[in-house]
């Protein structure tokens, strides 16, 4: 497919001995929603360092938005358009919401009006309204998570790294988040996201990619993976 806004050709990541991916291929085509799951160690994570040029490649080749950008530099990559969410929330505990969503947005405007406009913009998006006051350590877990993919948004991605921000919430916490991965997407955002709440990731992905030892076993709609008997045996265990 010519279309793709990331290509991932063969991508290699080796650290000593282990091979923490190994010759990984797919595509995410622009305004999809792509799950990608595999069990802990797979190699989820190191792959998303890759795409966000937090860890170079051993091998292999990645194309964002038609361009070779095997290898680049985080801030690059921020600079073209990838936005990323970490599993540890890295939000800055001292400054409020509304703070934080501004010093994320500097990185696309560089004057304060612009910024704050902006943080206004994702809070609402968010739903982080009823916080946007609050000392960021004072928030909830969830509220975190929220934040946290708030915080990447600002910096107006046209793909979007989303790595267990389902994971932990409560079934109405998870219902609240899943549609705003939604009206996030419906907004032009495209979105990658790692996940293990199966029950939630397969009704809300067009696609998924499967991993398992750093290597990719399936790639399909959601159904398909589901009744792949190779992610069944080598992950969920039995078919959803």
């Amino acid at each position: 497919m010519t279309g793709a806004l990331l290509r991932i050709d063969n991508l290699s990541c080796r650290f000593g001995g282990l091979w923490a991916n190994r010759d990984v291929s797919f595509e995410v085509e622009p305004g999809a929603i792509v799950g990608l799951i595999g069990p802990n160690g797979a190699g989820k994570s190191t792959l998303f360092s890759m795409v966000a040029g937090a860890q170079r490649p051993t091998s292999g080749r990645l194309e964002f938005d038609g361009r070779d950008v095997t290898g680049w530099a985080p801030h690059r990559a921020a600079r073209a358009g990838v936005g990323r969410t970490f599993q540890l929330m890295r939000v800055f505990g001292s400054m409020t919401v509304r703070e934080n969503l501004t010093t994320a947005a500097f990185g696309r405007h560089s004057r304060l009006r612009d910024a704050r406009r902006r943080a206004d913009e994702v809070a609402e998006l968010a739903g982080l309204g009823p916080v946007l006051d609050s000392p960021a350590a004072s928030l909830t877990a969830a509220w975190k998570k929220r934040l946290e993919m708030g915080r990447a948004l600002a910096t107006e991605p046209k793909l979007l790294l989303l790595d267990e921000v389902l994971s932990g919430l409560t079934p109405t916490e998870a219902r609240e988040a899943v549609e705003i991965v939604r009206t996030i997407n419906r907004g032009g955002v495209t979105i990658l996201m790692v996940e293990h709440v199966m029950e939630v990731i397969m009704p809300l992905c067009h696609r998924v990619v499967v991993l398992h030892y750093g290597q990719k076993i399936s790639e399909g709609t959601p159904e398909q993976v589901a009744h792949d008997p190779t992610v069944v045996e080598a992950y969920l265990g039995k078919a959803l």
